[in-house]
């Protein structure tokens, strides 16, 4: 018998369910953004990311059963995203799928939001097998992890300051470009040359670590000495720069860590592996060393639940679901659940 999970991802600002089968098949995914909200802002206003996520969760979870032409009495488990994000809006998504477990004798299950991220790679057609190492980037992770199995999760490598996401929208925020910055910053930069030698922060011999903190100072700094020389900005020539650096780093560190650990599959997931450029420069570096590169569709890197019900699926087949203390939390570290992989976490 199928395993039919309802998944709910909460985490900041998008409000968003999906029924996943078996953890591969999506029957529904459905995604409400809140980008036309925050937009007044320019970034994320965590009271309004909950309040919004209050208004949105009924409406959005009675759209993923219809999709999936389901009701309730059809699934087998509730699945969300119990960490890390904002904690208002993780509570939101949390309380509503106690309420559906509970209201239906339900198993919950509790998921890292980092391995959801992990796990849409595994909602691929032909996903990737292990051992593998995975490069999760978003605008608030930068990680490289190495997973032996389900559930045995390995730190190879982290940010030790801001995400790469996180420098994408504070460099497009200076270019004057709109929220969320990332995407307007990608399409400026393939209208321009990356001409300017940005720094890249390779850090001591053999770390796996970024930092781009360091590059953003120096496009700042860029900037600003042009502007107090009156010189001409080449806005898209700053963007494209930029980028090449951030993604010229984030690619030798994760072919770096594919060698280093012998693994021969090399997975890409969180919102900045939708960029263009990343996706082709990561496919090209992966080739050139034998490497086979996963990367989850565009509507998957993202924020969505689909994701946390692959992942969810397999802390199911293990018997890893939670109970009624389960909790929110901000700043949730991802920890091995599989029950013969150590004390290693991410």
């Amino acid at each position: 018998m199928s395993t039919k999970i309802l998944s709910i991802e909460t985490s900041c600002d998008e409000t968003s369910v999906a029924i996943v089968v078996d953890g591969r098949e999506v029957l529904s995914n459905v995604i409400a953004s809140q980008i036309d909200v925050h937009q007044l802002y320019g970034g994320v206003v965590p009271e309004i990311a909950s309040r919004q996520h209050l208004g949105h969760i009924s409406f959005v979870v009675g759209q993923a059963l219809s999709q999936a032409k389901l009701s309730l009495q059809d699934i087998t488990a509730v699945a969300v995203t119990q960490g890390p994000g904002l904690v208002g809006s993780l509570l939101v998504g949390l309380c509503y799928a106690k309420g559906i477990a509970f209201g239906r004798r339900l198993p919950l299950i509790g998921v890292h939001h980092l391995e959801g991220h992990l796990y849409a790679n595994f909602l691929l057609s032909t996903p990737p097998t292990f051992p593998l190492v995975c490069l999760v980037v978003s605008g608030g992770h930068t990680d490289l992890i190495y997973m032996r199995r389900h559930g045995h999760y390995r730190l190879l490598g982290r940010t030790r300051d801001d995400a790469a996401g996180e420098a994408f929208d504070k460099i497009a925020r200076v270019l004057n470009l709109p929220y969320p910055g990332g995407p307007h910053l990608e399409r400026l930069a393939a209208t321009g040359a990356p001409t300017i030698p940005f720094p890249r922060a390779r850090l001591e011999a053999g770390s796996l670590d970024f930092s781009f903190s360091g590059l953003k100072s120096a496009v700042l700094n860029h900037i600003h000495n042009s502007q107090q020389r009156g010189e001409e900005l080449f806005p898209a020539a700053v963007a494209a720069s930029f980028q090449a650096a951030v993604t010229e780093v984030l690619v030798e560190k994760s072919i770096e860590a594919a060698l280093t650990t012998g693994v021969r599959n090399l997975c890409l997931a969180g919102g900045v592996s939708a960029n263009s450029a990343l996706r082709s420069a990561m496919g090209q570096a992966a080739q050139a060393h034998g490497l086979q590169l996963f990367v989850p569709g565009v509507e998957l890197c993202t924020d969505n639940a689909a994701m946390i019900g692959a992942a969810a699926y397999y802390r199911w087949r293990a018997g890893a679901a939670s109970d009624a203390e389960l909790n929110a939390q901000a700043m949730l570290p991802l920890i091995n659940w599989a029950v013969d992989s150590g004390d290693n976490s991410a």
